[in-house]
């Protein structure tokens, strides 16, 4: 075999180790006639995808896959994110952001470059790489600016909280318009974690529902009080539901008392894929706006989502649940930490209310 035989182009062709057909099946780029391997998948075009975010941020950009793979079905996917567990399978190269692949990414050579990112490590990036075109942000004059037209609301909106309020747009309609796609309700991607499923063997009594309980550190403007979740627990329970509580490693304490007070189920906090095979567990979720919310739309769960700082229309939900919102409006739009001294709206956001979105869902 002489190198002129390689099929470099080819989808399975690594280049630093055998391919995937050549140890199952033992075949070689170029057969002895001279004819392509019968597992030649040849690659058009590169594509990079950058989106460094928030777990759930990354969770919400899988649905542009869709619309990607349909106009460029012969293309050769990059993704770059501090996430890489939940980037689906169908990413032919998944890059955890590091010094190592920063490098790899210079020397390639991209014929689109997305980037879903405002932050300016992410913008510095996508300014910085090789690609015939860029949709998404960039770096322009030392600052965040739009890397193309399409982009140029998107941008505004995360600038002037009036316009952002004034949005009638979701975030995945106003992604795929950056792309120069319709959105047309393709879902999420969040690739099975079955394989922690065998470790739940907690008691299970009606509906299994999951009670997200915070909402991150920083964002205390959307905690629900104590009493609330205590009393939601309750109501659930007495309609003849298994409450599950779920969080991470700052609502530790929080559940553990819950679980106390109600006899609710709490079995602890996990790593990330753990997590979202013990959130496949539930049949419905209650949640603020986190990345328990995203995750539990990759999964298609029910949802009843809580909602107080941010656009409710930026939300999109597939018909799998509601938004609840106070009845009294919000005075902190977009802030972390609620700074209206009259009242805290979150108060206005009922039990009853709670429970009635979650028997109209499951019914």
């Amino acid at each position: 075999m002489n190198l002129t035989d390689l099929k470099t182009d080819c989808r399975h062709f690594k280049g630093t180790i055998p391919c995937r057909p050549h140890k199952i099946h033992g075949v070689h780029c170029t057969g002895p006639s001279g004819e392509p391997c019968q597992y030649y998948d040849k690659i058009d075009r590169n594509i990079l995808i950058i989106k460094l975010g928030a777990i759930g941020d990354v969770i919400r950009t899988t649905p542009i896959l869709s619309p990607l793979k349909r106009k460029f079905p012969n293309a050769k996917i990059f993704w770059l994110t501090h996430s890489p567990a939940v980037v689906p399978g169908a990413v032919d190269v998944v890059l955890k952001y590091s010094l190592a692949s920063l490098e790899y990414l210079k020397a390639l050579q991209f014929n689109l470059l997305i980037n879903l990112d405002k932050d300016y490590e992410a913008c510095a990036l996508a300014s910085s790489l090789s690609s015939k075109e860029k949709q998404g942000f960039v770096m322009k004059n030392s600052m965040t600016s739009p890397a193309n037209s399409l982009a140029e609301q998107k941008f505004l909106t995360g600038l002037f909280d009036d316009v952002n309020k004034e949005n009638t747009k979701s975030y995945l309609e106003e992604m795929f318009e950056i792309c120069g796609f319709k959105y047309n309700q393709e879902p999420y991607v969040l690739d099975s974690f079955s394989q922690f499923d065998a470790e739940w063997s907690f008691p299970k009594k009606g509906r299994v529902i999951g009670l997200n309980t915070g909402c991150g550190a920083r964002w205390t403007s959307r905690l629900w009080s104590d009493q609330n979740w205590i009393a939601l627990t309750k109501r659930l329970q007495s309609d003849g539901n298994t409450v599950l509580f779920l969080g991470g490693a700052d609502e530790h304490e929080k559940n553990l008392a819950f679980a106390q007070a109600t006899g609710g189920l709490y079995v602890g906090h996990f790593p990330l894929e753990k997590f979202i095979s013990l959130m496949n567990q539930c049949d419905l979720v209650v949640t603020g706006v986190t990345m328990g919310m995203h995750i539990a739309l990759g999964l298609r769960k029910k949802i009843v989502l809580f909602n107080n700082i941010f656009n409710p229309r930026e939300f999109e939900l597939f018909g799998l649940g509601e938004i609840l919102q106070p009845s009294k409006p919000c005075q902190c739009f977009f802030q972390p930490k609620c700074t209206n001294k009259e009242y805290q709206c979150m108060e206005f956001l009922t039990v009853e209310n709670v429970v009635g979105a979650v028997k109209r869902i499951l019914a």
